[in-house]
């Protein structure tokens, strides 16, 4: 017998407007993209980071708040020229760095958004300030 996937929705405050579905990506820590994730490969190059060695590049990344250089922001936009950034981001708070990373590089970005209601495996669909999850039951 094949069980239906939990679903449930979730609004917040749009930081970047947009639509963008992808697989969670959650990170228990926060996000410091400069020197914490490669450009030009997506992946989370910061050591002893939990999700040290994830690749972000199409997955929906949702982690409490960013740290770290405001050159952050510009890690982010290389990201996007790379076509290595996340189909969208959530955040629990997003702070200047990671919002204006979002903004030019046009990524969806949503915060004030409870993060520890989304699981990394979720299929999640951000829609301006809608984010809607949808889980596979165990």
């Amino acid at each position: 017998m094949t069980q239906e996937p939990v679903s449930f929705t979730l609004q917040g405050r749009v930081i970047r407007a947009g639509q963008a579905t992808g697989i969670a990506l959650v990170s228990p820590a926060p996000i410091g993209f400069l020197g914490g994730v490669d450009p030009d490969t997506g992946i989370i190059i910061e050591p002893n980071h939990p999700l040290h060695g994830e690749r972000i590049t199409g997955r929906v990344l949702v982690f409490a708040t960013g740290k770290g250089s405001t050159v952050g922001s510009y890690t982010i936009l290389r990201l996007a020229a790379a076509g290595q950034a996340p189909a969208a981001m959530i955040a629990r708070e997003s702070e200047a760095i990671v919002a204006v990373g979002a903004i030019i590089g046009d990524i969806p970005m949503v915060d004030q958004i409870d993060v520890g209601l989304i699981q990394s495996g979720d299929r999640v669909r951000v829609d301006g300030a809608q984010v809607t999850v949808e889980r596979d039951r165990a």
